[in-house]
């Protein structure tokens, strides 16, 4: 059956910023989290994209890595898309943009943690390693996933799930920090 692109969420404020870290933390504005209803994510092929992007700072030398994830689940417990652990510049940076593009596919459905999604995508900043400056040639890039992408954990595709995207650094410092100005989530396969 034909479908059509629709926009399910976007962010309309910033999320809160968050440093000094190894915590797990959510980077979305609260009323972004919105619940897809129960059986939403319907059939194997479904497709979804996320687009995102705000400003990120890191410390110089041993700045450590940093974990994207999307979440589903009746709390957006279930991290069903995990990014690798992306290794940030040794360069110090301070404030400086960064922007993901995420694409999810939905693999299996099914009950307790039989749904699955892929998702494989670029985030890029002027923060991850070996980054050129964007005055002499842009910004770097990493894969969502930088060895054999896999699916994420799985998840209830029966129920009510609620959406997140979470951030986590390697290491606590208050110079590793980061924020969210914009956060979209369309479904590629809406069907009417």
């Amino acid at each position: 059956m034909p479908g059509y692109q629709s926009t399910l969420v976007e962010a309309q404020i910033d999320g809160t910023a968050h440093a000094n870290s190894t915590a797990e933390v959510s980077i979305l504005p609260v009323v972004t989290k919105i619940i897809l209803p129960s059986g939403y994510i319907n059939r194997v092929g479904k497709r979804f994209i996320i687009r995102a992007n705000g400003r990120i700072s890191n410390i110089v030398t041993t700045p450590g890595t940093l974990t994207l994830r999307f979440k589903l689940g009746p709390t957006a417990n279930i991290a069903v898309a995990s990014s690798q652990a992306i290794q940030l510049n040794a360069v110090a940076k301070t404030n400086v943009a960064w922007y993901l593009d995420l694409g999810l596919t939905v693999r299996t459905i099914g009950t307790a943690t039989t749904a699955t999604i892929f998702g494989q995508g670029t985030w890029q900043s002027e923060s991850v390693v070996g980054s050129p400056l964007p005055s002499v040639g842009g910004a770097g890039g990493a894969m969502w996933q930088a060895s054999a992408p896999v699916v994420g954990t799985g998840f209830d595709s029966g129920v009510a799930n609620q959406i997140d995207l979470t951030a986590q650094f390697s290491i606590a410092n208050a110079g590793n920090s980061i924020q969210l100005h914009t956060f979209a989530l369309e479904d590629l396969t809406t069907t009417p």
